[in-house]
């Protein structure tokens, strides 16, 4: 893989990570956002989901403690900023304990990372070099 090659997946994974986070912003403020977990206080573990997953994600090419702060912070105020917005739209609620969870998603994702596990970044690198 050349490294032009190497910065398009980079590019790559960073926009698709944008994606998720576009996503999460969609569904968050639509009137009826579909049901994933069909138990009471279920949304509570979406957020966590969610949130862990995006900041595992971006984790994978922010490797460095400041960058993965950066995302964190990042993260956690848009979850903050989400939670303002719903409850202006009329049609949603203002919850901290959706906050929390967004927080703690956070938080479970950049644990859950490299170095604890592989660089789902630098497999695909290696992988796509390997000729696959």
């Amino acid at each position: 893989m050349t490294v032009e090659a190497g910065r398009r997946m980079r590019s790559a994974w960073i926009a698709l990570g944008w994606v998720g986070v576009i996503a999460v912003s969609v569904l968050s403020l639509i009137p009826e956002p579909p049901e994933l977990i069909g138990i009471e206080e279920g949304d509570k573990i979406e957020h966590l989901l969610v949130y862990g997953s995006l900041m595992f994600w971006f984790a994978q090419v922010y490797v460095q403690r400041r960058s993965r702060w950066s995302v964190a912070i990042r993260l956690i105020a848009m979850g903050v900023c989400l939670e303002f917005v719903q409850g202006w739209t009329g049609w949603r609620l203002f919850s901290y304990a959706d906050m929390l969870a967004n927080t703690a998603g956070v938080a479970v994702g950049w644990l859950i990372a490299t170095p604890r596990t592989p660089n789902l970044l630098s497999l695909a690198r290696a992988y796509t070099l390997r000729g696959h």
